[in-house]
């Protein structure tokens, strides 16, 4: 006998004898989940809310465990962040350099963009016509800086780094979107001052 007609041979009977107990199956599922459903107990509605809200011991141990050290990581991350998160800045107000300024009334405010690595950066907004004006890293340390006086109000700006656009300062005290690109916006003087 070959092993492809011994292989015939088994899956016949095998075929035969499923045919031969199929009968006795049939009822089979029905038997067990009657079996299984008399065994479980039935718990009302009202019972079963009950019983989510108000968990067994171990278990509200467990929850208020969970919540609690929940807590205290967003605590330890609120504090390691609290020295490295600039606080709120008001809208209307805008930090300028010490000391900076001229005669005639306009605050010199400062730019920094860090760009290593850069050949040119710029700056280009609304007192200047957009128009470039350049800043200067003279330590080589990637840290470009200008101060440029500029009058009380709202000045939009972007920088300009080897010619690419560059307009979401995060120094800035907000970010608009104009004609397709981003500029920055700084607020010189206090809102409301004739600012």
């Amino acid at each position: 006998m070959s092993v492809d007609s011994l292989e015939e041979a088994l899956r016949d009977a095998l075929h035969q004898e499923v045919a031969r107990e199929r009968p006795r199956l049939d009822g089979l599922e029905k038997c067990v989940t009657t079996e299984l459903a008399g065994r479980l107990p039935r718990l009302r509605p009202s019972e079963a809310f009950r019983r989510l809200l108000a968990p067994t011991r171990g278990a509200r141990i467990g929850q208020l465990a969970v919540v609690t050290a929940t807590a205290v990581f967003f605590l330890l991350v609120g504090v390691l962040l609290a020295g490295k998160v600039s606080p709120w800045r008001e809208p209307g107000l805008h930090l300028t350099a010490a000391g900076a300024g001229d005669t005639q009334g306009a605050a010199g405010v400062l730019f920094i963009m860090p760009a290593p690595g850069a050949k040119s950066v710029a700056v280009v907004g609304t007192w200047n016509g957009w128009q470039a004006t350049p800043l200067s890293d003279s330590d080589g340390d990637g840290i470009w800086t200008a101060t440029i006086p500029l009058p009380p109000g709202r000045h939009e700006y972007a920088f300009v780094v080897d010619g690419r656009w560059w307009g979401q300062d995060p120094l800035a005290d907000e970010v608009v979107r104009s004609f397709g690109e981003y500029n920055s916006v700084r607020y010189v003087g206090r809102a409301g001052d004739g600012a």
